[in-house]
């Protein structure tokens, strides 16, 4: 009841007293100036240019989305043509909702209670109702005083205490009824602060003024970018043997608060930088705060090191040409849509649609779309288009006659078995063809669908828009063999170039009763070149183009060879000698080669056989020290006066001389070996053939 209390109360307070009159500028004649020219792009934004009359001093009002406003104020241009100008533009504010309560003298930011706003309010002068008495006075603030309730119970009320002359009277809240303040300026405040909250909440139109200054008659223009839908196309690729013609259809969306009647429509084709920047909401610089020196000293300051930004690098690509349907140019053309393709695969079925021999699909329908190159654009014109706001219309804009090859495109990554039936097209329109769907129809029969890339005039792409059963394609036989091309020495590494050839053979059966022209796509693979092979038509950075003809009732075998040279390393030092010694007799490595490596095994021989040899002596070294060790504890329980004694003695005593000779012996080797495998890493060091 308290809370209900308070939104009355509240209310009373905001329009009960009277308002102090705010200044309001003139207000100038209203004209409505409509759009004249609408300019889509398919990069997402639009420019929408309206042009009219004003009389003396007028303006305009348009309406966008809140979302809209940092394009409007980004791109806005407007011009009076006969003398006048422009004055100012107006729109909403849109300052942080918080920041804007704040700045009233009565702050509501925190959605505040009464008791709460009436203590901000302290000092002001109010005309308070209360029972069946009314006062006016000041406020001094309000308490919170303890009351005994029903059954002895203690509650918290909000009392307010207001000094009226020289006294001071308590009131408790709930018994007010209506409460004025006395002073219009803080009234007017406390009602901007609640506008602005109804105006924070309407964020779905905001109006922008533009005024203008003059006398008379004037014509005036103005301009702007805005974010659109993007204007899309769809085709119907139209086959017979009269000619082959392409029905381009632009999809187009008044997505605006504005009728277009009549308005100059361009479609523009193309990719222009477009972005959004914020300069619809206010932005405040942050400011440091200063603690006087004084109270606190200066700060020691600590500068990192800095980087310098790298600049971006940018590669420029080789420009490639198109293919003539004549085959007398080969080069790049573009990659086949394979998306389309492989959707197209989940669903095996052949669909012919019949009934339609009846209509010519091309007579009544006519471009009403004039093409024109803008800089790097393409842009389509169509005078004089109506469409209400909030409605989508479809515009022919391309109705010409195109050059197509039909063809079987096949792909084992798209489908292993079968080829795809599709055409080659060349853009003969001169009209830019912007990406989107093309239904095929074939002699007034449908024939499947298809996607198209982005063609500009002159270009050529692959459609493909069904499944070719009549052709059935193998190419599971491929083979693959190495073989080693040549080798080098540099510094201790045996460089081994080893060519890797492979070859794939396609199969295409052809069942059915004409001879077809068949496209084999062909994966690139990088560092592998064709070889043996005939040249390729065209080709993508991902495929191969290869064409011939399949004639009917025979198996046409396209065999494509493919090879690439590696280089192998491996170090001579620790290498197995027994392939050391097969490449030294390997015809394909050249003869200083076999020669340098002949030489390293020679050196590589001499020391393992002194190694052998210290291994012999190591072990017999070994072999005797356990001898030894056997006889000195044979003599430990054999008297030394006994015949045994001296026996054991004597052999100990010859044993000795040997094992001296031994390890002389073994350290001989040690460096022999020493030096020999010296001589062989300083060979191997200073060793470049090849």
């Amino acid at each position: 009841m308290l809370k209900l209390r308070s939104v009355f109360l509240l209310l009373s307070l905001t329009y009960g007293g009277a308002l102090l009159a705010q200044p309001t500028p003139p207000r100038t004649a209203q004209t409505n100036v409509p759009v004249s020219t609408v300019m889509l792009f398919s990069s997402g934004v639009g420019y929408f240019e309206h042009a009219g009359t004003v009389r003396g001093d007028g303006s305009t009002e348009l309406r966008f989305r809140t979302n809209q406003i940092n394009d409007i104020l980004k791109s806005l241009v407007v011009q009076d043509q006969n003398g006048g100008r422009v004055s100012t533009i107006t729109y909403p504010s849109q300052d942080p909702l918080a920041k804007t309560l704040r700045s009233f003298q009565v702050d509501i930011t925190a959605n505040p209670s009464l008791a709460d706003l009436l203590n901000q309010l302290r000092g002001a002068q109010v005309t308070i109702q209360f029972q069946a008495e009314r006062l006016s006075g000041t406020i001094l603030g309000v308490e919170m005083r303890s009351k005994t309730a029903g059954q002895g119970e203690s509650i918290l009320v909000a009392v307010l205490n207001v000094l009226t002359g020289a006294t001071i009277r308590a009131i408790e809240l709930q018994s007010v009824s209506s409460l004025t303040l006395d002073d219009a300026q803080l009234q007017a405040e406390l009602t901007q602060a609640l506008t602005s909250l109804t105006q924070a909440r309407d964020q779905d139109k905001k109006p922008v003024t533009i005024n203008f200054t003059g006398a008379g008659d004037r014509r005036v223009r103005f301009g702007y970018v805005v974010e659109t839908p993007i204007w899309k196309t769809s085709y119907r690729l139209l086959m017979d043997d009269k000619g082959d013609k392409l029905q381009g259809w632009a999809i187009v969306e008044n997505q605006t608060d504005s009728d277009w009647n009549g308005v100059a429509l361009s479609l523009v084709s193309g990719r222009p930088i477009s972005f959004i920047m914020d300069l619809y909401q206010p932005l405040y610089a942050t400011r440091p705060t200063v603690v006087p020196e004084l109270f606190a000293g200066l700060r020691p300051q600590v500068y990192d090191e800095g980087i310098a930004q790298a600049r971006e690098r940018e590669v420029m690509a080789a420009r490639m040409e198109s293919r003539g349907l004549s085959a007398k140019q080969a080069s790049v053309g573009a990659a086949i849509m394979t998306d389309s393709l492989r959707r197209r695969v989940m669903n095996l079925s052949e669909v012919v649609v019949t009934g339609l021999s009846d209509m010519d699909m091309a007579a009544s329908v006519q471009s009403i779309a004039s093409a024109a190159k803008m800089g790097a654009l393409f842009k389509y014109t169509i005078g004089n288009v109506t469409l209400p706001r909030q409605k989508s219309a479809m515009l022919p804009i391309i109705t010409d006659t195109v050059a197509l090859e039909r063809i079987s495109i096949y792909n084992a990554s798209v489908l292993e078995k079968y080829p795809l039936t599709g055409v080659r097209l060349k853009n003969t329109t001169g009209k830019h063809l912007l990406q989107g769907p093309v239904t095929v129809l074939d002699g007034n029969n449908y024939a499947g669908d298809a996607r198209i890339d982005d063609v500009p005039p002159g270009q050529e792409r692959l459609l493909s828009y069904g499944i070719d059963l009549d052709m059935l394609v193998d190419n599971t036989k491929n083979t693959q063999n190495s073989a080693i091309v040549t080798a080098r020495i540099n510094k201790g590494l045996l460089i081994i170039d080893r060519r890797h050839a492979t070859s794939r053979e396609y199969l295409a059966d052809n069942k059915g009763d004409k001879d077809r022209t068949l496209v084999v796509e062909h994966p690139v693979r990088e560092g592998w070149k064709l070889v043996d092979t005939r040249k390729p038509i065209e080709a993508t950075q991902a495929v191969y183009r290869f064409q011939g003809n399949a004639s009917a009732g025979k198996v046409t075998v396209l065999t494509v060879k493919e090879e690439i040279v590696r280089a192998e390393s491996m170090a001579i030092l620790p290498a197995d000698l027994g392939q050391l010694v097969v490449y030294s007799r390997t015809g394909e490595i050249p003869a200083s080669v076999r020669d340098a490596l002949a030489k390293a095994i020679q050196l590589r021989r001499a020391i393992l056989d002194t190694e052998r040899q210290l291994g012999e002596r190591t072990q017999r070294i070994n072999e005797i020290t356990a001898e030894q060790s056997r006889i000195r504890e044979n003599m430990k329980t054999v008297a030394q006066n006994a015949q045994y004694y001296q026996r054991l003695l004597a052999k100990l005593n010859e044993q000795e001389s040997a094992l001296e000779k031994l390890q002389e012996e073994r350290d001989g080797l040690m460096k022999k070996r020493d030096a020999e495998r010296r001589a062989l890493e300083e060979y191997l060091a200073n060793l470049t053939v090849g």
